[in-house]
Parts: structure tokens; sequence; C-alpha cells
């Protein structure tokens, strides 16, 4: 799995979008021309959504999970998708039965359905999918299905033999990993990554590279007659301060903003929100490299970090402080684990000196791909307990971050909607976020196992799942900091969303007036 497929994208910066508007318009001939009585509605109800995630690919399996996922999913639809409790439920497929074993699922699609261009979405639609994903050369989505060896498709039925039990599998293939393109646009990569051809909600009629699309309903969206947006202009947004200037003016109505804006988004009359989301920060540790081996320095990071000066900082208390991968609410959640190493940096300073190490005598590069005050801040907290970072800004970060070869650094996820994932993606021996590969804690990999073999609606789902986390937690590589909002502003004509949390769901919202 690419791990960029779990980060958080930078926003735009206005130079970047100087040089996109000058990228040639590429305009989707098969989608239609957009009018009001092709959308299947009044024409009227038009989203203008500023967003500073805007796609720099618009084929799924090159994009990845990433939180571009949530605009790619105007376009896309799934097997399943998550209600507001995170659970699986259906979307493109209706239903979905393993055998008894646990390691064979086949998913039952709707009658009918057609991808924008035509093509049936019917089994050998969804093998496509997964079998692409799988095997396409730049795909970030590879190591997200493992867990599938064969796809076996058979009239609208698509069966998966597994390669061990596994019943995470329909919580796994939402919008995150498994975004539907039509097989007969995918036969060209390249001209699907600009013009986005699939099932959802919305049909594109027109991209600009980096800067703007634009889509009409779709009415043939199995559940088209719950959308009652008729039109959508996708633009990437400009600089934080003119996003909320933006919607006073009516440039745009709907908005994802910055924690520094959310006041003054509330002072303009606007409606001003947090989409529940699966974000958290953490600091990045290799315990194969010195001074991380030593135990009792791990610890000492641990009880160096205030959380809160993260919080009130960053995200103007509007983000939560977090010593997990996942929100207090989530199921996934372990309440044992809690506080386990609380903010303390006295008992930082004594376990440096347990280590043998006197103040200043830990001198290290906190490698980040970007400035950032997320970094200042490790930096600040350290130096308080007596450990010396130097910030190095790395462009080429990636590199030496998937590779293994820093020390220290922070990362930044959107989650997954398979907890399961999540956690295996943090603390698992190939996992792209474990800095310390191939380490894991101990009891993490039959924690795993346990889950796989646990139904989604088994009583000890919840149980089972907190005690994977539990093991997870024990890792010393990461040591988890605070959680980002989903922070997003809307002009109050506009009716509130589904709380699916990590996505943005427009079925049921309406324009007032349109």
């Amino acid at each position: 799995m690419s791990a960029f497929a779990t980060s958080l994208p930078p926003r735009r910066s206005l130079a970047t979008l100087a040089l996109t508007a000058t990228l040639a318009v590429t305009s989707l001939t098969a989608c239609g021309s957009g009018d009001a009585d092709a959308a299947g509605g009044s024409g009227n109800a038009t989203l203008k959504w500023a967003t500073g995630y805007f796609p720099k690919h618009w084929d799924p399996v090159v994009s990845g999970s990433g939180a571009q996922f949530r605009q790619l999913a105007l376009s896309y639809a799934s097997l399943t998708r998550v209600d507001e409790q995170g659970k699986a439920v259906p979307d493109l497929a209706e239903k979905w039965t393993y055998n008894a074993k646990g390691d064979q699922v086949t998913f039952h699609l709707r009658k009918g359905l057609t991808f924008s261009d035509g093509t049936p979405v019917d089994g050998a639609a969804v093998k496509d999918a997964i079998e692409r994903a799988q095997r396409q050369k730049n795909s970030a989505l590879f190591g997200d299905l493992t867990s599938i060896r064969t796809v076996t498709a058979n009239g609208l039925d698509v069966v998966l033999d597994l390669t061990q039990v596994d019943y995470q599998i329909p919580q796994l293939l939402g919008e995150r990993v498994l975004q539907v393109a039509s097989p007969t646009a995918a036969k060209d990569p390249a001209k699907l990554d600009q013009n986005p051809v699939g099932a959802g909600p919305f049909i594109a009629t027109q991209v600009i590279p980096g800067t703007k699309a634009t889509f009409r309903k779709n009415p043939n969206y199995w559940d088209a007659a719950n959308i009652h947006i008729d039109n959508i202009e996708l633009v990437s947004a400009p600089d934080e301060a003119t996003v909320v200037s933006g919607l006073q003016t009516g440039v745009y109505n709907f908005a994802d903003v910055a924690p520094s804006q959310a006041d003054a988004a509330k002072k303009a009359g606007l409606d001003v929100f947090v989409q529940p989301g699966f974000n958290a920060s953490n600091i990045s540790l290799n315990v194969n490299k010195a001074p991380f081996d030593n135990p009792k320095v791990v610890d000492a990071v641990r009880h160096a970090v205030n959380r809160k000066e993260f919080v009130d900082k960053l995200t103007f208390g509007y983000g939560e402080a977090t010593d997990q991968p996942f929100p207090s609410s989530y199921v996934a959640y372990d309440p044992k684990s809690k506080d386990a190493y609380p903010y303390d940096p006295a008992a930082s300073k004594a376990l440096l000196a347990e280590a043998g190490f006197k103040p200043g005598a830990i001198k290290l590069d906190l490698v980040v791909p970007e400035a950032t005050p997320a970094a200042e801040i490790v930096q600040s907290q350290l130096a308080a307990v007596g450990i010396t970072t130097t910030i190095k800004i790395d462009k080429n970060w990636a590199t030496p971050f998937f590779a293994k070869d820093l020390t220290l650094s922070i990362y930044s996820t959107t989650g997954r909607d398979s907890a399961l994932q999540t956690l295996t993606a943090h603390f698992g021996p190939n996992g792209p976020l474990n800095l310390s590969t191939p380490y894991e804690p101990a009891g993490f990999e039959a924690a795993v196992a346990k889950v796989r073999a646990t139904p989604l609606d088994s009583p000890a789902y919840a149980e089972t799942l907190q005690a994977a986390t539990r093991a997870g937690l024990e890792s010393q590589a990461l040591v988890f900091t605070y959680a980002s909002p989903n922070l997003l502003a809307k002009d109050k004509s506009i009716s509130n969303l589904p709380k699916n949390p990590g996505h943005i769901n427009w079925t049921g919202v309406t324009i007032k007036g349109k």
C-alpha cells in the first residue's frame, strides 16, 4: 500500500493554482452536456465547493484512499459505504454472504445499474476494479487487497476467495479502497485519471486539472431519488484567508476551512461544523536506530508529549487530544489504554537519566516534508526534557520514510473505514506507517487474526477489536498526539450533512429555495 494513500495531502498554494490554471481544459464528452433536463432535477440546486484537497488523480486506483477520496466519491460508488456508526452498509452491492469457513465472500450487486458511459455495473466490472487495484503499476491500493486471492464474476455476483478468514472485507471495500470505475474507461488508465467515469451520484462534465471540476446529477444512480443537488462546481481553494470571503460573497456555498478561519466564518453568519473522522497525528520513532533502541528513551518521549498544546495551537480547540489512532467515540478506541503515558516532563527527564543520557546529549534530526508548526511543537516539547532536535525539510521525504531510513519524523493520516486496516498500517510488521518495520509489538499478530475471524455483527466484535488496539499500542514506534478536525463551513441554505465518519455524504442534502 502506498502510504501516500493515508496521508493528509497539503492544501494547494496560490503558486500551484496559478500554474494549474494554465493547463488545458479536459472535457468529458461521454458525460453529456449537463443541462437541467438531463440531470433529472430542477437545474437550480448548485453546490459550489471550495476544497483544499482537490484531486491530483481521478482514477481511484491511482488516487488511493487519502482525503481526496471524498471528492472522487462524487463520480464513483463502491460495493459498500459506511453509515453514521461507521458500519459497512450496501452501496453497489445490495448484500453479501460468507461461506461457513469465512474465507470466501460473495457480493450480490443491484440490478440494472450502469456507469455514466453506459457500461453495465456487474461482477465483471468489480472484478476488473479489484484486479486493476492489485496489478496496475501505479496503484496506490495494491497493499490494501492482500487478503483477496482470486476474484470470480458470475453475472451480478462477484466471488472473492480469500487468503485467510477475513470478515473485514465488507468494511474494507468501501469508498476509501474500492471506488469502482467503468472497465471500459479503465482500458485507458491515463485517460481515466483525468476523466472520471463511475456509477456514483454525479457525472463529471468538465475537469480543469488541479483547478476545477463540474458535475451534474446522475439520474441512473441507484439512490438518485435521495440526491437533491442538481449541479456541483468543485474548485481548488485559494489561500485559506480568502475562503471565508468567497463564502460571504457567494463565490462558494460550501468549503473545508482551516481552524484559524473558523471564528471568522461564524462571525460571517456561516454554519461551521466538524464532520466526524478518523484523523490522527503521531511522532514516528525508529526503534531499530539509536537512541530509540533503548525503551527508556521511548518512554521518555511518550511522557514528554503535551497533547493539549497541539490541540490549542494547531486546531484552535476544534481537534481532540488522542493517544490512539481513533477518536474516543469510535468502536475501535480502547478505554483501557487511555492515558497510559500521561504528560509528565519530570518522569521523562528521569527516564533519560536512567538510560544514561545527560540533558542535551541526545541530538537528532526531525525530518519532515515541509515546514509545519507541528514539527516546531515537537521540537519544543522534546527540548524541554533535554532532547535536542534539528528540523530538516526534505522535499523527497517520502522516499526515506517509507524505506524506514529515518530515525524521527511525524505523520498524519485520515484513517480507514476498516479499523483493522488502520491498526495494521500503523503497527503491523509491514505497515507503511510503522517507521520501525519489521518490528511489531508482541501479541499484535494474534490479536489481528482474532479480529479477522470475528464477524462484524458478532457481540464479541467490539471487545475483540479493542483488544487488538490495545496490543498495537504496545508499539514503541509511534506516539500519538492529536486528531485534526474535518472542519467545514456552508451557507445556511444548505441542509445538514449526514454524519458518516470520515465521509462527506450528499444523500438527502437539500439547498433551500432551489
